[in-house]
């Protein structure tokens, strides 16, 4: 390696480092301003290394603990179920209309890129989920709409068969006497863990951060997933203190005490921790599955 090369090559890593320290940099503040006091961020704004420390946000928080164990369970349920079954379900459409042998591909995957395009709009899909599908206050509502699979996704593993799944292994099974069943699941599952991994990750994020779902559907409080739960309690909170004036003599300071921007950190520290444990499961699966599955459509 010459000179000029190292050079480079130094260059590539120093300006990757910085990029990863401008995507570190936001959680780290994040977390800091958690343990802050609330006095010392009014005072003094956010910062990296606060002046006082404080455990009153999850003070705050830990008074309504049980509800929120509650909420991360069933956004943890919803979470696997939704991911596993969606993975399933776009997994078994992309694979046929990437097969050249499949009747009706093309008409197929045109109705999948119109989803893309045009959707019914939020009152009509209500009224399907409520009054025909009856999907109100039930944990069905926080993993079909919407989020239980996507045309986007279908078309990215779509191309990932096409692209990563050679003709000849599927041809050679066929002769073997394998069935169309056995050839996806025991052949063309395997192969293609990068970009299941890849869906499953996005689709992950996309249920544990689903708060949509729960605030057009839900309006029991033990059903409200972690996001419903904690939007609940920081709208709570911002109330009781705009209004303490309304609040019993025995109330108003507790009310006038509530930490509301240290309670909102914390709040996102709680809900973003799970996310950041599970991704490096799937790092390695990542980039490989988003590159090759949209090489070309």
């Amino acid at each position: 390696m010459t000179a000029k090369q190292k050079l480079f090559q130094y260059g590539i890593h120093c300006f990757f480092a910085v990029i990863v320290c401008l995507c570190i940099l936001p959680f780290v503040l994040l977390l800091t301003t958690s343990f802050s006091d609330e006095l010392a961020i009014v005072q003094e704004g956010y910062s990296f290394f606060p002046s006082a420390f404080s455990l009153d946000a999850y003070k705050f928080l830990w008074q309504d603990a049980e509800n929120i164990t509650r909420a991360y369970g069933i956004t943890i349920l919803i979470t696997i179920i939704g991911t596993f079954a969606g993975l399933v379900i776009s997994a078994m459409l992309s694979y046929p209309i990437a097969r050249k042998d499949m009747p009706l591909r093309k008409p197929l995957s045109f109705f999948v890129f119109f989803t893309l395009l045009f959707n019914g709009g939020l009152v009509p899909t209500y009224l399907v989920y409520t009054e025909l599908f009856h999907f109100k206050n039930s944990l069905l509502a926080l993993i079909i709409p919407g989020l239980l699979t996507n045309g986007f996704f279908v078309l990215i593993m779509r191309t990932f068969f096409q692209n990563s799944i050679p003709v000849q292994v599927i041809e050679s099974a066929s002769i073997d006497g394998a069935g169309e069943f056995k050839i996806f699941f025991r052949i063309v599952i395997p192969l293609s863990l990068p970009i299941l991994a890849t869906v499953g990750l996005m689709q992950t994020i996309g249920y544990w951060n689903d708060w949509f779902n729960g605030l057009i559907y839900i309006t029991d409080n033990k059903l409200f997933s972690l996001q419903n739960l904690l939007n609940r309690i920081l709208l709570n909170a911002q109330y009781l203190q705009s209004n303490s004036s309304l609040a019993n003599s025995t109330d108003i300071s507790a009310t006038a005490s509530i930490p509301m921007e240290t309670v909102r950190m914390a709040m996102a520290v709680i809900g973003v921790i799970p996310l950041l444990c599970a991704y490096p499961f799937f790092q390695k699966y990542f980039v490989k599955g988003l590159v090759i599955g949209a090489v070309k459509g």
